[in-house]
């Protein structure tokens, strides 16, 4: 079963987002800061991260930085608000799989989750 984090500081969101996750038969963790998405990130390894841009402690782009300057080999999809060009571009230079405009629609998210994990999947074989 694919183990996704959540790092968002709305509960709101996280309960959205875990509710689709487990509907599709995904296990979740969650983190409500940067700093403890990055720690947990470390620890669990998950297959995928889920991660808003605004968070407390480090925001979305200094998160993808440390996972980048760490060698953190974990996909992660960008799920904000902010739909303009340059965050789009700066979260693609910063390694991020796909970015999402908040909240994603269960269809959409479940799509590209598949498409990361096949890609994870093919990866490690």
């Amino acid at each position: 079963m694919p183990l996704i984090l959540i790092v968002d500081d709305s509960a709101l969101s996280r309960t959205i987002t875990r509710r689709i996750l487990q509907a599709k038969n995904h296990s979740t963790l969650e983190a409500t800061n940067g700093r403890e998405g990055i720690e947990i990130a470390r620890d669990r390894q998950p297959d995928c991260i889920l991660l808003d841009l605004l968070i407390p402690e480090l925001n979305g782009f200094e998160f993808l930085e440390i996972l980048q300057q760490e060698n953190l080999k974990i996909p992660v999809i960008v799920i904000t608000a902010d739909l303009q060009e340059t965050t789009n571009n700066k979260c693609k230079e910063l390694g991020a799989f796909s970015i999402l405009h908040k909240p994603p629609k269960a269809e959409e998210l479940g799509n590209i989750l598949t498409e990361v994990l096949e890609l994870s999947q093919e990866e490690t074989n």
